[in-house]
């Protein structure tokens, strides 16, 4: 079988399985609740499968890898190392309390979460409205996927993003939840597997010597705090704001909604082990982009550095393209399980949060959360059809607002039991939000991780402040 046969024979097995996932899906998907977040009969295994992969996507396998090609350690250890302690914060102080409050109020989407934990309805859709910024994530896993079709086939980008979206998107609207959770569990093998053979097949680039082959690079770029890099050049560009905004990441909608899937909190543990588990063998993808640095890929395009070193690594040899064929694959796996996530949060997030409470029953929620999955990926390709030179960095800057203004209203509803005014954890939001636009677009902070992390210290401030100030307040049950 050549080549050619093989790979449209992998690549049609591949979107059979995940179309017959969906329709299993579709089946147990009967509401706008079962479309969102489940029946919370899933194995907290398969969620946390689910969730390391939705984490773990195009930015990890794809983009990220070409940050670590270009700024070398200090890149490695501001997604590997502080990225990854962030994630497990994250969930050791937020998940149990969440879930808690979640269960106890049905929410299904973040907005609604916040609804029941501050009582305000505007407050709520101001959330749901800037978790729109998570359109950004989109646009950087559709132009993704697309640099990795043109790397299997014979395309041009534009309809390679196109061909993504139509897949990603018809399946998703079958099975909603159901479909992303059990294409995930797929998709998230998958990766694991190629993240395994990826870093093996790759060690061989450092000879024995991991510091002095990154040395022979270049001195700054071997060092932890790289002076020559406009984004990683010091502790606090590296390690404090990869934490913290790391840890400001996990609340977004489509990775904290994933605790509502659990059953109960006795899932908890499990969850979380799967998650951190899995999620720390993906961080081994990042190694890419040390192995194409030190093959000697020349590669204009940061975003197209991972798919030139497999090309440059697999496609020269007859059964490296049988190999190539299925690394290309999961790639492409692990951005369509990111984007389904995302796609699915926000259907949910609109129909709930924004139409439902402005039009009451006059909806039928189910059909609509599939109607703006339609629009939702329109403004997608909209903004993908000619993306900025580094995606990366476009998606950083509406995603990490998001995460700037989500940090003060989730950490303090979940840690802060009494009552809290709301004019504390609005003002934190807008503090987070704007300070982190006005440093990054405006600031001259080109690292948008540094200039939310500045915005999410300002925030913070003025929430314990704000706290402080109104310590006397009535005492509510947080669930």
């Amino acid at each position: 079988m050549s080549p050619e046969i093989f790979k449209y024979l992998i690549v049609g097995a591949y979107a059979l399985l995940v179309y017959w996932l969906s329709w299993l899906g579709m089946r147990r998907t009967r509401s706008v609740e079962g479309f969102s977040i489940g029946n919370k009969d899933m194995s907290p295994y398969i969620v946390g499968i689910t969730l390391a992969a939705s984490i773990s996507s195009t930015a990890t396998f794809v983009i990220n890898p070409g940050f670590v090609y270009t700024h070398g350690l200090s890149a490695y250890l501001h997604y590997g190392v502080a990225g990854s302690l962030g994630i497990l914060s994250a969930f050791l102080v937020l998940t149990r309390g969440f879930l808690r409050l979640g269960e106890s109020s049905a929410a299904l989407t973040i907005p609604q979460w916040i609804f029941y934990r501050y009582n305000h309805r505007g407050f709520s859709l101001f959330f749901a409205g800037i978790n729109l910024l998570s359109i950004t994530f989109v646009v950087l896993i559709l132009v993704g996927c697309s640099l990795l079709m043109t790397g299997l086939f014979p395309l041009e980008q534009k309809t390679a993003l196109v061909i993504v979206l139509v897949f990603v998107f018809s399946y998703v609207l079958m099975g909603g939840t159901y479909a992303h959770a059990y294409t995930n569990s797929l998709q998230g093998i998958m990766m694991m597997l190629v993240t395994a053979v990826l870093f093996i097949q790759g060690w061989k680039y450092f000879d024995g010597d991991v510091l002095g082959s990154l040395t022979a690079v270049g001195r700054e770029y071997a060092s932890a705090f790289n002076r020559d890099s406009s984004l990683y050049f010091d502790f606090f560009s590296v390690f404090v704001s990869g934490f913290v905004i790391t840890f400001a990441l996990m609340l977004q909608p489509h990775i904290l909604t994933k605790v509502l899937y659990l059953r109960s909190e006795k899932d908890i543990n499990k969850f979380i082990g799967t998650t951190v588990v899995v999620g720390s063998l993906f961080t081994l993808m990042l190694m890419i982009g040390f192995y194409a640095r030190l093959s000697g890929v020349e590669v204009d395009a940061q975003d197209a550095v991972v798919r030139e070193y497999l090309l440059h690594e697999f496609g020269s040899s007859l059964w490296g393209e049988y190999v190539l064929v299925f690394i290309f694959i999961t790639l492409l796996a692990a951005g369509m399980s990111t984007l389904d996530g995302i796609l699915v949060s926000l259907s949910a997030m609109v129909v709930n949060d924004i139409v439902q409470p402005l039009a009451g029953d006059r909806v039928n929620g189910l059909a609509l959360s599939r109607w703006v999955l339609v629009v939702v990926g329109v403004v997608g390709v909209v903004l993908a059809w000619n993306p900025p030179p580094l995606i990366g960095l476009f998606a950083q800057k509406g995603v990490y607002g998001l995460a700037a203004a989500s940090l003060v209203p989730v950490l303090f509803g979940v840690l802060v039991r009494r009552h809290i005014p709301l004019w504390v954890v609005v003002g934190a939001a807008a503090i987070g939000l704007l300070l982190h636009l006005a440093l990054n677009l405006f600031g001259g902070v080109e690292n948008p991780a540094v200039s939310a992390t500045y915005a999410i210290f300002a925030s913070l401030g003025f929430g314990l402040v704000g706290l402080a100030m109104s310590r006397d307040q009535r005492p509510v049950q947080a669930g």
